[in-house]
């Protein structure tokens, strides 16, 4: 049995077949040797035949559309598994919305009415909680210029991510291109730098800053060159093991021209219109002598609450980070984007809520130093990935060479990385956007 065209193998399978050696002829004709002797081979014009001494069964699916013949090479992982994260992550969700409409609704509301009571001037006298640090809540934070910064570099990563999981949706990134994604993205990231920029400088000029442009150079070089350079030294010792898998250097150099020439000018033209904008402003004034902060209870501490925080975000992606990660480490494909949008929507609103429900009781015990916290604690989950990274390493992952497991923690530290601007920017800007409507439905003197 031959064939002449190779075309005729798609779709095909071959099943129950026995290889022995073959022989090639002085003339380049091509042959099978058996146990019991040489067969001759065959010529055909300019085609050469391939005669098989064991039987081929070929199982034709002429049913299969072009569209789908990736299918039988996709992750066939059951979707209930995926319906079971999206379940558990609901009942994560729907706690913590409890949580926050018990302390916005009835707490809240309730302490918000008995403020602006008129007749109720000595219990307001005597009271404590969040109303006491009114005129210190908006006070300008430390490191204000940073905050800035990595707000909007968050921002220039949040689009990216949204971006490229809509295109995914839609099925204008196929799973099947290796790299078509990764490629995708990055220069996605790029061309989203106005959009950073402008966040960036909008949040610095609140803060006061005395010069935009120090901001933005902040903003277009502090993250990207971060990652540039971990990616870089990673490279280093691939590069020393003569692998293919190294990103080649003039790949480098055009990302280099990129960042320079297309991210850096346009997180300067988003600055410049943020800088044009006015401040955001803020419900109340700021006292001029700050007040002293209590002490407070070791679960609202500054590391406790963060750590504490950090293990809902990551009890609601756990299942599906595994798929991500065997999907990434274990040679499949990932194209379950429906599933991963649907987790990526409830990440975003537990990280909301989580940091909300934080930053409340930190300032009912009147610490009125959120800004940072507010960031730390809605990130906080990225250091949880990190630590499942260690474990998925030891227990699913055989590398036993140096160079593979560097290029492993050193692509998990850039995710997490990511990961930490993202859901921390998220959670910042809706802590910020709650307390401006909280703090203005008080009357203050």
């Amino acid at each position: 049995m031959y064939h002449d065209d190779p075309e005729e193998y798609i779709g095909s399978r071959i099943v129950g077949f026995e290889v022995y050696p073959k022989s090639i002829s002085s003339e380049g004709r091509i042959g099978c040797a058996k146990s019991g002797g040489e067969l001759p081979p065959q010529d055909v014009g300019h085609a050469t035949k391939v005669v098989y001494t064991y039987s081929v069964e070929f199982r034709e699916e002429k049913d299969v559309k072009w569209s789908n013949r990736w299918n039988l090479y996709l992750s066939n992982s059951n979707q209930n598994i995926h319906w079971y994260s999206i379940i558990n992550s609901i009942i994560i969700l729907m706690f913590l919305s409890a949580m926050v409409a018990v302390i916005m609704l009835r707490t809240l509301n309730h302490d918000i009415t008995t403020y602006n009571q008129e007749d109720l001037k000595e219990e307001q006298e005597e009271v404590t909680g969040w109303k006491l640090v009114h005129g210190d809540v908006f006070r300008q934070p430390k490191m204000s210029g940073l905050l800035a910064a990595l707000v909007g570099s968050g921002v220039q990563f949040i689009g990216m991510i949204l971006v490229t999981t809509l295109f995914a949706l839609i099925g204008v990134l196929n799973p099947s291109y290796r790299g078509g994604m990764l490629s995708f993205t990055v220069f996605l990231f790029f061309f989203m730098g106005a959009f950073g920029g402008y966040n960036s400088s909008r949040l610095y000029k609140t803060f006061k800053g005395s010069s935009w442009q120090k901001n933005a150079l902040l903003t277009g070089t502090l993250v990207p060159g971060i990652l540039f350079l971990i990616i870089f030294l990673l490279d280093l010792f691939i590069w020393s093991q003569q692998s293919s898998s190294a990103i080649p250097f003039g790949t480098f150099v055009a990302l280099v021209v990129l960042w320079f020439c297309v991210s850096l000018p346009l997180v300067f033209l988003g600055a410049y219109f943020g800088q044009k904008k006015k401040p955001i402003e803020h419900p109340v004034r700021t006292n001029q002598i700050p007040r002293q902060i209590p002490e407070t209870s070791w679960f609202l501490s500054p590391v406790a609450s963060v750590l504490i925080a950090g293990l809902l975000p990551f009890a609601v992606i756990f299942i599906e980070l595994f798929f991500v990660m065997k999907s990434v480490w274990q040679d499949q494909f990932y194209y379950l984007y429906g599933f991963a949008t649907i987790v990526f929507a409830i990440l975003i609103i537990t990280c909301i809520e989580i940091t909300i429900v934080i930053i409340y009781f930190q300032l009912c015990s009147e610490d009125y130093r959120w800004w940072w916290r507010s960031f730390f604690v809605s990130g906080s989950s990225s250091f949880y990935i990190f630590l499942y990274a260690f474990f998925y390493y030891a227990t699913r992952i055989q590398y036993v060479a140096f160079v593979p497991g560097l290029i492993y923690f050193t692509y998990v530290t850039v995710s997490c990385l990511i990961y930490f601007l993202c859901t921390g920017t998220i959670g910042f800007l809706a802590c910020y956007f709650a307390l401006r409507r909280i703090y203005g439905a008080v009357k203050v003197d």
